[in-house]
Formats: structure tokens, sequence, C-alpha cells
């Protein structure tokens, strides 16, 4: 299994009726992402950028996609100026726990029994299902794995205030700040939409 995998099945295992919102979460995964293309020598960071790694064979599908994007979009990554890490979870993640979503229900990983807001209209919620995939990345989670417990706390499935592990390889590091950084523009963003479509409300009640 992979890091976006096991969070995913942790997220649904620890939170099955609350669980974060897409676009945290969409960040997270792109963020768990990177780290496992780092540790497969996939790709490196030159800084807080990302730098073309080895060309090895990745057999997750997902994560090979994920290998692939970063010479998509329109532009050679290759060569320098590399894409930041940052620049690189707003890309990626866009729309990306639903794929996470559809891959593991197609894998059995996941069973549907009712509706639930991750997914689309009449579909069912989610349950998962008794797998060694679900037993390691409860194992994981449980021993404060420190790559999985960053990226829980950077979604809210795991209190903040808890000490969490360090994390020794400095790149890893970066990624994982850069993903809480990345959440906490995007709840930045939420509350500033919010406040002006308050705004926006009081005027037009008041005309």
């Amino acid at each position: 299994m992979t890091t976006p995998r096991d969070l995913l099945i942790t997220t649904l295992d620890v939170t099955p009726t609350q669980p974060p919102g897409q676009g945290d979460f969409s960040l997270a995964l792109a963020g768990a992402e990177l780290i496992d293309l780092l540790n497969a020598r996939a790709a490196r960071l030159d800084g807080d950028h990302i730098a073309p790694g080895e060309n090895r064979a990745i057999s997750d599908v997902l994560l090979n996609e994920a290998a692939s994007s970063l010479t998509q979009e329109g532009r050679e990554t290759r060569d320098a100026p590399y894409e930041a890490v940052e620049d690189w979870l707003w890309r990626r993640g866009r729309g990306l726990a639903a794929g996470y979503f559809a891959a593991l229900t197609s894998e059995g990983q996941i069973a549907l029994r009712r509706r639930s807001r991750w997914i689309p209209v009449g579909t069912s919620r989610t349950v998962l299902t008794d797998t060694p995939a679900r037993s390691s990345a409860l194992e994981r989670w449980t021993s404060d794995e420190p790559v999985l417990t960053s990226l829980g706390a950077a979604i809210g499935i795991r209190d903040q205030r808890l000490k969490a592990p360090r994390v020794a390889d400095e790149a890893v590091a970066t990624v994982l700040d850069a993903v809480h950084d990345a959440v906490r523009d995007l709840e930045a963003e939420r509350q500033r939409r919010s406040i002006e479509d308050a705004a926006f409300d009081s005027i037009w009640r008041g005309l």
C-alpha cells in the first residue's frame, strides 16, 4: 500500500461520519503522493521545489499518475526552474480525493451502504472492508508513524496539540510543512468568502 491509500483508509476508519472537506483531503493526498515519490527516488527536492528523480517503474496506478504529472500540464519540469512544492499540491490535488475514493471502491477496499457526501448523489455511505490493507493502515496509524500522523493532523483527524513524532528526512518534512500551509490557506480562503457572503447578504437585507 501507499501513503495516500493509507491516509484515505485511516480517515474513513477514524472519522466515518464527519470526514474532512474534499479540498483539505485532496491537498493532503497530493502531499502523501509526493512523499512516496521522494522515497521511491522518482522525485527529489531542490530547496522547496520539485526536481526530477530517477526513471523508476511504479506499480501503483495512481502513484504512477502522480509521477507522470510532474512533467505534464504543458510544461517540461525536468529542467530548472522547477515547480514549487505548494504549487504542485494545488495542481495535483484538484479532485484527487474523488479519484482515490473511486479507486479503492473499485478494488473492494471500500464498500457502499448508503449515501455519503464524499461521493455523487444516489450512491452510498462508505464502509471499510476488512482487508490486509486496512490492517496495515491501522497499524501505521496506531504506532504514530510520523508521516501519516502529520498528514492526519493537517486534515484534522488528529489533535494538532498532541506532539507529533519527529520526521527525520528534511525533504519529507518540507512537504509536510507545505501541506499544513496549503490547508491553512484553504481555510483562510473559506473564511474570507464566508465573510464576504455574509456582508453581501446584509446589504441585500438592508435594501
